[in-house]
């Protein structure tokens, strides 16, 4: 009817009949309803009425009738679907409909009601014109607007009116969208009549279309404000080569552009997560040829020694009289072990050496095997459903996993008591015990020397000694004096797994609503400034019950902590170093606290869109008290967490954007498990640089020289000053002999790096388990040693890492935009990253396998990332015919045995998609200029699992380390099967492979199915 000029043929007869001297209401009634209905379908109504003259009949006829409820019924029916248009309720509103719409809607009464609610939707309507908008505030009907709404809402008290409170309610929406219309709002007291009106029906479910309005309103409405900060940019700057330094953007200014309409919260995914269609490379050129050498070919002789397996003669090999050549075994055991069972006694570490006594306890050997897509099938969960729940109540009683009913941990705790521990002094001690003109250094490194006597640590592959000198050369930006407790003393991953959080129903417009009430309420707000780097003098106050905060050590990030109220704080995060941005990662200390006593820390300057904190995941916190009770462990924990935007903006002139750059808060409630204790929280589960160096040493001192070769060496210096660390695994030859060698100099190579983003600690505790599970006894480990050459980077980045970094490099760059064309000055890390890659294929040795691990804050589960021309140029609907172009699909081939394999890993939420964004990316260029295949790059979840054996839970499962580790292993378990079923696997490999699988796990067979 609409295509055949219908809507003209109605609108033309309701001109006509209107302008007849004595309208027919037999006619016009049924006329108006009819046109009610094909308004809704007919985009071009308003339009349409408007040329006609549609509107002003209808406008006249309406206000003939405002005493006749019936006929002014239909005329407003009429009228809100021409509204529909804003250029027509623009004219609408020239021609008077406001005035008039304001004579009919009336303050609370029971008659007429239909009429009323009639004429506030199609006021709600016109208000979506700025031009009317302009004209309301000009005219004061905010002022009536609110006291009509405050009326509707003090008697509709059986909630029989929702729909015209609601209505009323978009008007006002609509009006904030304007800055003077947000001005007008505030002068009426705007924000103080609607807090007040809605703190009694908060929980009524009926009121749910009021309260969100509300809700919108009041933060459209909240006056916009720049950060607490002196500057945007970060607290730290370095003088790098290459950089234009520039005076750093101040935010005094509150000069915020329009919001526009701001849109209800919604579940939004971020840049790294939305894959747009116009993002993808469709230019076959780009995504098929291979570019030249980007630095002279001579130039990757360098790199020669770097790869020693390939040219050492191994003369230590050599049987020699006396040598024994029988070791014993269990010297050097390194039995991988589920990080679920009882933590081993495993290393007994002192001062000097590593001491592998006669009273270690060898841990029970696991197989790698037999965990496979099994996970936890008997897992434990800790209850996330009360608020008062102490995170370690679950948790493995002591490092030793002696439960906590027996006599050991009493013993503990009586030593702790007696001691009576200065818990401050060795919360955060100094790095170096030689500073002048204090005494105080030396008394704390006495104090730690001794507590790490009286309460030893037996956690597997970590060294405090070891630390604390590995500490002393690691080099900062700020020069830090004070090394982070949980770093130091070590991390024991909890028995108990910990299912994502049960999120509340209505917590953040809790949250938002006690956002307002400082701004309308504010005789409880203190805004007491505790902790600042910005400020070139401590502002700790010791008497004060305030808590204290601290964040200068090692990939700590905590800017700024005020006191809001007696137990809320809003806390700042820094910028990476030399930028304005990437404010997500943080890391603290906290002290000062009471117990059983819930306190609320905001932070108010995280940048992106959207957060998994929304759905579940919780940050991660470390209690001093609970370590030296035996039980060191970060453990996930807060309650009534939520990620919403708020009022913070930083202005248009200083982001160049047309307008300001919005910033989020992150809020949660933590209650601490001990009075006076010192504890740490943070984004998620720390390992620092220094965590990586004393890992490799132990690591390299716990494997047997005879049969595993590991070598740890320095790739590059960063611009910091710090050794990014290279490192080489395989089998030793079993001799010297010709045929020996060759056998290894022939194995392929598999290359493997991580942490390019400081924090993506994830990537870092994936890379552990990978790193330990390759030095283990497991026979898969074995397997893999004797038939691949394992090249590691575990840490790209390791200026970001120590500098407590998210995103980028001490140039305030993000590393992995730099791999098409690196600088050895400005990006040394990866420029030799590349030329090693260059390096192995210019001889021959390209990668079977390229990985980069990474973590990925929008995404659950891990998953991988990879290239594929041809389904690029699918996705993006490119007429290029694909039938002529060539394609080794092998791409696909891990990430399906990964998805077998591993419980955390998912098949489904893995690309293979080149985006142009992504050009200059590892997984990308080691694809195009190297010729890998099977490049990829691992995102782990900072969140946890909602698929597979570990969803044990309707919510899921949140990751903890072991989980995070386990998945390092599985990766290495799915490059051997990936070799298995690849036509060029050798025969000896397959028959040991074969023996194995029947052995310890007969369901694997499939895997192996060419």
């Amino acid at each position: 009817m609409i295509s055949k000029g219908g809507s003209e043929a109605l609108l033309q007869t309701l001109v006509n009949t209107s302008r007849t001297a004595s309208p027919d209401y037999d006619i016009l009634l049924p006329l108006f309803r009819l046109l009610a209905k094909v308004g809704l379908r007919d985009k071009k109504f308003g339009q349409k009425a408007l040329e006609l003259e549609a509107l002003d009949v209808t406008l006249i006829l309406a206000k003939k009738n405002l005493s006749h409820s019936q006929n002014l019924l239909h005329c407003l029916w009429a009228l809100r679907v021409f509204a529909f248009s804003v250029t027509t309720g623009a004219m609408l509103g020239i021609n008077g409909a406001m005035e008039l719409l304001l004579k009919v809607i009336t303050p609370y009464t029971q008659k007429s009601t239909r009429v009323i609610r009639a004429a506030t939707e199609v006021l709600a309507a016109l208000l979506k014109s700025k031009s009317n908008s302009r004209r309301a505030v000009n005219r004061g009907y905010v002022t009536i607007l609110l006291r009509l709404h405050q009326d509707w809402h003090s008697h509709d008290t059986t909630n029989s009116y929702v729909l015209i409170r609601r209505a009323l309610l978009l008007c006002l929406r609509h009006i904030a969208n304007l800055r003077s219309g947000r001005e007008a709002f505030l002068a009426a007291q705007g924000m103080e009549i609607l807090f007040s009106t809605t703190q009694n029906c908060l929980d009524d479910k009926s009121l749910e279309p009021v309260i969100s309005l509300v809700l919108q309103i009041l933060r459209q409405c909240y006056p916009k404000s720049p950060l607490p900060l002196v500057t945007t940019s970060s607290a730290y700057s370095f003088p790098v080569p290459g950089n234009i330094t520039s005076e750093p953007p101040h935010v005094l200014t509150e000069d915020f552009e329009d919001d526009g309409e701001e849109e209800e919260d919604k579940d939004s995914d971020s840049e790294d997560v939305k894959e747009e269609d116009d993002d993808l490379e469709t230019d076959v050129n780009k995504l098929s040829s291979k570019p030249g050498l980007d630095r002279p070919e001579e130039e990757l002789m360098q790199y020669k020694a770097m790869c020693l397996e390939l040219t050492c003669s191994f003369e230590e090999l050599e049987s020699k009289p006396g040598d024994g050549l029988n070791y014993d075994e269990t010297q050097y055991a390194n039995h991988h072990h589920i990080l679920t069972a009882a933590s081993p006694k495993g290393l007994c570490l002192n001062k000097d050496q590593i001491s592998w006594g006669q009273e270690r306890e060898v841990p029970v050997q696991t197989s790698l095997l037999s965990r496979v897509k099994m996970g936890r099938s008997n897992i434990h969960l800790t209850s996330k459903k009360g608020p008062g729940i102490n995170p370690y109540q679950n948790a493995r009683s002591n490092g030793l996993g002696i439960g906590s009913s027996g006599s050991e941990i009493s013993d503990i705790q009586a030593s702790f008591k007696e001691d009576a521990w200065d818990i401050d002094a060795i919360s955060c001690p100094r790095i170096s015990a030689s500073f002048s003109n204090s005494t105080r250094p030396r008394e704390t490194a006495e104090l730690i020397d001794k507590l790490l006597q009286t309460h030893p640590t037996h956690i597997a592959f970590h060294d405090p000694y070891l630390y604390m000198a590995k500490a002393r050369r690691t080099r900062s930006v700020s020069d830090f004096t004070m090394m982070a407790f949980p770093d130091f003393w070590g991390h024991c991953p909890p028995l108990s797994a910990q299912s994502m959080l049960e999120r509340k129903c209505g917590v953040q417009r809790i949250k938002i609503f006690e956002d307002v009430r400082r701004l309308i309420q504010p005789s409880d707000i203190i805004n007491k400034v505790v902790f600042s780097l910005d400020e070139p003098w401590p502002l700790q106050d010791t008497t004060s019950d305030c808590l204290r905060f601290f964040s200068k050590f090692e990939s700590g990030n905590l800017r700024k902590a005020i006191q809001v109220r007696e137990l809320e704080y809003d806390l700042l995060i820094n910028a990476d170093v030399n930028s304005t941005q990437h404010q997500q990662w943080f890391y603290f200390k906290v002290s000062g606290m009471r117990d059983a006593v819930p306190y609320r820390f905001n932070i108010i300057n995280c940048e992106k869109a959207n957060s998994q904190f929304n759905y579940g995941m919780q940050p991660t916190l470390y209690s001093v008290k609970e370590a030296l009770l035996g039980r060191p462990a970060w453990v996930r924990t807060g309650y009534e967490i939520c990620y919403y935007k708020n009022h913070y903006r930083q202005s248009a002139a200083i982001t160049g954007a047309e307008s300001g750059k919005c910033y989020y808060t992150l809020t949660f409630a933590v209650t601490f498990p001990h009075a006076e204790d010192v504890c740490y929280l943070a984004y998620h589960y720390p390992y620092t640089y220094t965590a990586l160096m004393t890992h490799l040493d132990v690591l390299e001192k716990s494997v047997n020289p005879k049969q595993v070769y590991f070598h740890q060496e320095i790739l590059c210096q960063t611009l910091g000053g710090n050794s990014c660390p290279l490192v080489t695994i395989t089998a030793m030859p079993e001799s010297n002999s010709a045929d020996h060698l060759e056998q290894l100099r022939q194995r392929p190579y598999q290359v493997i790096t991580a942490r390019v983003h400081p924090g993506e600690s994830n990537a870092s505790w994936v890379m552990k388990g990978t790193l330990e599970f390759l030095v283990s006894s497991d026979p898969v480990a074995r397997l893999l040693r004797e038939n691949f050459i394992f090249k590691i980077i575990p840490m790209l980045n390791p200026d970001g890492v120590i500098n407590g970094n998210h995103r980028c490099s001490l140039r305030g760059e993000d590393l992995n935009r730099q791999w098409l064309s690196p600088s050895a000055r400005l990006q040394p890390t990866i420029y030799h990253a590349k030329g090693l890659l260059h390096y192995l294929g210019s001889i021959g040795r390209r990668p079977m396998v390229f990985c980069d691990f990474h973590g990925h804050s929008q995404k659950r589960n891990v998953f991988l990332y990879g290239c594929s021309i041809k389904e690029t140029l699918w996705q993006a609907g490119s007429t290029v015919g694909t039938s002529n172009l060539l394609e080794d699909v092998s791409y696909r081939t891990l990430p399906k045995i990964l998805d077998k394999l591993a419980p955390a890993f998912t098949l489904s939420s893995c690309s293979f998609l080149v985006e142009k964004s992504r050009a200059s990316t590892a997984r990308v260029v080691v694809w195009r200029e190297m010729g890998v295949s099977r490049s990829y790059t691992m995102e782990s979840s900072y969140c946890g699992c909602n698929q597979g054996p570990y969803q044990v839970c309707e919510a899921g499962l949140q990751f903890g380390t072991s989980e995070l580790e386990e998945m390092g292993s599985m990766f290495c378990l799915g490059l051997l099967i990936l070799e298995l079923k690849s036509v060029s696997c050798s025969r000896q490999l397959l028959t040991c492979a074969a023996a194995l699988l029947n052995a310890e796990e007969e369901s694997l067979d499939h895997h192996l199915q060419r």
